[in-house]
């Protein structure tokens, strides 16, 4: 009889094996669950762009433009096709990185994101470090001294959030701490003195300062981009706030606060240690959306500091007719919101191992 010639012990136990199995079928459910999600969300994106009442040829050729010189364009663009191969090819060319050409800049749609995603990166990912490292001690205060002044303060201030228009609030940060008392910079990432001193490497300005050593163009940048973050992170610790308070409430309601309390434990250790891990997962959920949306919609905040990033390029887009920005610039804004959502997945299933299990 054959037997087998490896030893037990260099075989991999079964546990190992399934565990190895359910880790690659839940990163194939993963990748399946996001590329049906990117098929859906550039099949929104195509008959969007064919149902708005925005003719593409005459954006191209001008509306004086003579009945042959269109119906040449029309034809050359592909839109006298059947609007199902209109679509495979629509897909085809996103699939490949090809967006289309611009009308604002004369350049490629995907060169033009490349270059200025960056910039709302930098600023949203700024926005919500204020948004996070304010909003969640605040809404945990407010939660653990529930009823006093300091509750109803942060609750106005959450209010205040959602209800001030973010492009009134970026004028008078301008007009007082700008204009004013000159403490801050101006509208733009960097003043004309400094633009073009540091080699762009990750596009981020204040990241490429500090790998550049120029500590002179990092305070510059930083003194640009520190009023239109911490708007938006005003905005985002509105949101943020609310929701950690809400959570808070509810855990400190439950009996196992109460037994840790009667067993001496002290108040900070309840609070954060008992009443805090366990909102840690719905808190990451919230997180990843409230920075999805700053992403998403910086688009007045950009207009109003003239931050070249592509909230100000969707907007010339817009105002240009300009589809195959508009459309490209949208899909790269949803395709953030699905890498977000998923990374809020995964993150949750670290923090959380009954998630995992």
């Amino acid at each position: 009889m054959t037997q087998d010639a490896t030893p037990a012990s260099l075989q991999p136990p079964r546990q190992m094996m399934g565990r190895g199995n359910a880790w690659l079928r839940g990163l194939g459910a993963v990748l399946v669950s996001m590329a049906m999600t990117f098929l859906g969300l550039i099949a929104i994106t195509f008959f969007v762009g064919r149902v708005v009442p925005i003719d593409p040829v005459i954006a191209v050729v001008g509306d004086r433009a003579p009945i042959e010189v269109y119906n040449a364009v029309r034809a050359e663009m592909g839109l006298d096709d059947p609007l199902i191969l209109q679509f495979l090819r629509y897909v085809a060319d996103v699939l490949t990185g090809d967006l289309g050409m611009s009308i604002s800049t004369g350049g490629r749609v995907i060169d033009d994101l490349v270059r200025v995603f960056p910039a709302t990166l930098e600023l949203a990912t700024l926005g919500i470090i204020i948004g996070v490292l304010l909003g969640v001690p605040m809404g945990v205060y407010a939660a653990s001294h529930h009823g006093t002044f300091v509750d109803h303060a942060i609750r106005v201030l959450g209010l205040v959030g959602y209800a001030v228009p973010a492009f009134w609030l970026g004028l008078v940060g301008l007009a007082v701490l700008y204009a004013r008392l000159q403490i801050v910079g101006g509208p733009g990432r960097l003043d004309f003195f400094y633009d073009g001193l540091v080699p762009p490497v990750t596009g981020l300005i204040l990241v490429d300062s500090l790998l550049a050593g120029d500590m002179a163009v990092f305070r510059n940048a930083f003194s640009h981009i520190i009023l239109p973050a911490a708007v938006l992170g005003f905005f985002s610790l509105a949101y943020i706030s609310r929701m950690t308070r809400s959570f808070m409430l509810d855990q400190l309601s439950q009996d196992f606060i109460m037994t840790a309390r009667v067993k001496g434990i002290s108040e900070r250790r309840v609070i954060w240690h008992h009443a805090f891990r366990p909102i840690r997962v719905p808190l990451v959920t919230v997180i990843g959306l409230s920075y999805a949306s700053l992403l998403e919609g910086s688009v007045m905040i950009e207009t109003v500091f003239s931050w070249p990033g592509i909230g100000n390029y969707l907007t010339t887009a817009l105002l240009n007719a300009d589809m195959n920005a508009v459309l490209g610039a949208t899909l790269v804004i949803g395709m953030v919101f699905i890498l977000i959502n998923k990374g809020s997945d995964v993150l949750y299933r670290l923090i959380d191992p009954r998630a995992r299990a």
